[in-house]
């Protein structure tokens, strides 16, 4: 077993030792395999120093998704890097280790049995009739942190325009706080690997407060994901201009909330819950994303592409993962993940409407990194995922919202605070109503 070791704090700068001598990574090949491998790609994909914009896209089509090649056609040139083996944390491998024999899935495909923590399917085989129902289970459990508190990020959403001009911005938002609490998976943060759970949940989340614009000026939700795959997340949005509370359905989770492009359910790539889709496998290739990103805080591409980061991308061995909604009200047709082999991340999800046409992208810009930054207070032995910046692009409205996580008008915040439990107030009273209705007064 590997020995569980805590974030370390104050360190004044980034290690740089390569990957490869750190914790071994779990890569698929045919099946899964446990060590530190060079990271595979077609011998064909874009070398190091390659950069695509509009006028060679073409000939790079098949290392990008249909929103990508739109998004390089509107102006965003991506500069293409050689490709970086990322390993799962220490704790996590270890729980992997311990936990995955005798998991199964379901006989209805919605949910795990005995399942503790860990991947709950460390070895897929890709000819699996049910691969990418299990594949979506491996994402579900690679993306938990213990707790974590994403800080002082914001967001700015308008048109993308057809020229050389920038994003026509029309709403900035700046956001306090968005905390999520396992109770269940937990691998780090005493107690493991669940925490006492009256509610019986999985998680809890909360984003609150707005702090801008000033007619949101207070807003937040909060949410409870729950253990019984059958029961539906409870959701409250508190509206302090109306006095309100608003609970939202399931459903709305696929909604567009106050004039800007996100969902919920996009959170991640995918923060929905697993049994509201039926999976479909589409199969593997390999694909540009940006997983070692160099800015923290993100550096925005220059116009018209300022809806995007600006930083490298490099390739990527990924499964392709088809999301079709068992909810009739859902606003998605279908949904199409691009799911890293490695480290179980998605570089950028496709969302489509009820007619099947492309509609919108979420797009997630990471850094695996010791540290969110040089000078952080809190660091790992370890690369942990962050995100420097998301973004959501309606394609058929020419729209984005793109979000800086943290924002630069924060100088110095690390913005990322993960597994720290009661250190930085990731605690279940924070996400009581109450506590929501207190901060937005």
């Amino acid at each position: 077993m590997l020995p569980l070791r805590r974030p370390r704090r104050n360190i004044p700068e980034i290690c740089t030792v390569p990957t490869a001598l750190k914790a071994p990574a779990f890569v698929l090949t045919a099946l899964v395999v446990v060590g530190a491998v060079p990271v595979r790609v077609d011998a064909d994909a874009p070398r190091a120093g390659t950069v695509i914009n509009a006028d060679n896209v073409e000939a790079f089509d098949p290392y990008l998704g249909p929103s990508m090649r739109w998004i390089v056609e509107r102006g965003y040139t991506m500069r293409v890097v050689a490709p970086r083996s990322i390993a799962h944390p220490p704790a996590f491998l270890e729980a992997t280790e311990r936990y995955s024999t005798g998991v199964e899935l379901s006989s209805d495909r919605t949910h795990v049995v005995g399942h503790v923590a860990g991947l709950p399917f460390p070895r897929v085989d890709p000819n699996d009739p049910d691969v990418a129902t299990k594949l979506m289970f491996n994402f579900n459990s690679a993306i938990a942190h213990d707790d974590s508190d994403i800080r002082n990020f914001d967001c700015d959403t308008g048109v993308v325009r057809n020229d050389d001009r920038p994003v026509a911005v029309e709403k900035h938002f700046l956001i306090d706080h968005i905390r999520r609490l396992y109770f269940v998976e937990r691998t780090e943060v005493a107690p493991t690997p669940e925490l006492p759970n009256r509610d019986r949940v999985r998680f809890k989340e909360a984003l609150y407060p707005l702090m801008e614009p000033f007619d949101l000026k207070g807003v937040g939700f909060t949410m409870n994901r729950y253990l019984d795959h059958t029961r539906q997340d409870d959701t409250w949005l508190y509206l302090p201009q109306l006095r309100r509370v608003r609970r939202l359905s399931s459903a709305q989770r696929s909604d567009a909330l106050f004039g800007q492009d996100t969902d919920q359910d996009s959170y991640e790539g995918y923060q929905g819950n697993i049994a509201w889709m039926d999976w479909s496998f589409l199969g593997e290739k390999t694909l540009l994303a940006t997983m070692h990103a160099k800015h923290l805080p993100v550096k925005w591409h220059s116009a018209p592409g300022n809806f995007m980061h600006d930083d490298v991308w490099e390739p990527r061995q990924v499964w392709i993962v088809e999301g079709r909604p068992k909810l009739p009200q859902y606003a998605y047709s279908r949904r199409v993940m691009y799911l890293d082999k490695e480290i179980y991340r998605i570089p950028y999800t496709e969302l489509y409407d009820r007619a099947g046409e492309l509609w919108k992208v979420w797009v997630n810009n990471y850094r695996f990194a010791e540290a969110p930054r040089a000078g952080a207070t809190y660091t790992f032995d370890w690369e942990v995922a962050y995100r420097p910046s998301i973004a959501m692009v309606d394609i058929q409205l020419e729209h984005a919202t793109y979000c800086a996580l943290p924002s630069a008008t924060f100088p110095g915040e690390q913005g990322w605070y993960i597994n720290l439990g009661s250190k930085e107030g990731a605690i279940e009273e924070f996400f009581d109503l109450n506590t929501l209705l207190s901060a937005g007064r």
